[in-house]
């Protein structure tokens, strides 16, 4: 749940989003700052509490970004677009500087695909070169685990062989957790874990979706962690012919990554995949354009997703 308050301040605006889970003792304050009062200006978040801050720039604002004092700063930075050998998937290159506007110009010219450019420093500049080091190899680190977007970086540091005291390591992390929670809101989404279908002794609020035809295809789908998820051992329709730019090239790079392989008459899921929407996984199934608001059913029931979702909506109320 987000709860927005925006202040206005001459020409610029202060937009504060309180980010609430299912508990409220976990919520977390989240402060915007539009430098020049246009979303598609430069931006300054913070965390309520935190000494650290993000500043995110696009192409057009970047000169804005550097001539900042804290562009002067030991940080961070994260450059972040599409990734121009995969149409589905984005691409990011994390590096660090002792002064980053010393840096950052360098690196934004090497990697053209950018399209956003944060850079994460302190308010008090307490990050040294050996907690920028690390923290950087953490963020690399993290966003191969994640496999959300393809990383430019050529290496792969390892954070153990970034000396740092044990007390540091810690403080990077819990820094780290901030930085993971900001950059989301900000458009970089490069470390939140792929979804994943619950055990089944855990408790999911999702039941199981399907999709069956006459063809014989039968997909099962759960909605996690704000993801859809396709089961393992789903089947998909084979190449009707159907041409939907962003649906044909996602169904492409599953079966180019091997996550869709080819079996008789049909597809079939080699892996749980989760998807952006559930039209997204429906079209995919289907080989055509989908509503998969109602194309997926409960199991065994006549229920659409749609109905289901009317249903929470109304016990809330």
């Amino acid at each position: 749940m987000l709860y927005l308050v925006v202040v206005s301040r001459g020409s610029s605006h202060v937009i504060r989003g309180t980010i609430m889970s299912d508990e409220t003792e976990k919520g977390r304050t989240i402060q915007l700052f539009l430098t020049d009062g246009t979303p598609s200006g430069l931006t300054i978040a913070t965390l309520h509490g935190w000494t650290g801050s993000v500043m995110v720039a696009h192409n057009s604002t970047l000169p804005d970004l550097l001539n900042r004092d804290e562009a002067t700063r030991t940080g961070v930075y994260v450059l972040y677009g599409p990734d121009p050998d995969d149409d589905i998937k984005n691409r990011a290159y994390i590096g660090e500087a002792e002064a980053i506007n010393e840096r950052l110009p360098h690196s934004a010219k090497n990697h053209a695909f950018w399209e956003l450019a944060a850079v994460v420093t302190t308010s008090d500049e307490s990050l040294t070169k050996g907690h920028v080091r690390y923290l950087e190899a953490l963020l690399i680190q993290r966003a191969h685990a994640a496999k959300r977007v393809v990383l430019s970086n050529a290496q792969k540091p390892e954070t153990m062989k970034r000396k740092l005291p044990e007390a540091d390591r810690a403080n990077m992390s819990a820094f780290f957790a901030n930085v993971s929670l900001v950059l989301p809101v900000v458009g970089i989404d490069l470390f939140r874990p792929r979804a994943t279908i619950p055990e089944k002794d855990e408790v999911s609020a999702s039941p199981e979706f399907s999709i069956q035809n006459k063809a014989g295809i039968e997909a099962t789908m759960v909605e996690a962690q704000g993801e859809y998820v396709i089961k393992k051992d789903s089947t998909a329709m084979l190449d009707t012919g159907f041409r939907s730019r962003s649906y044909s090239q996602l169904k492409r790079s599953l079966i180019e990554k091997g996550q869709l392989t080819k079996e008789d008459n049909f597809y079939r899921f080699t892996e749980d995949t989760p998807f952006t929407s559930p039209s997204a996984a429906a079209s995919v199934v289907l080989d055509q354009k989908a509503n998969g608001q109602t194309k997926w059913k409960i199991k065994g029931t006549k229920t659409t997703y749609a109905d289901w979702q009317a249903q929470k909506s109304n016990a809330v109320g």
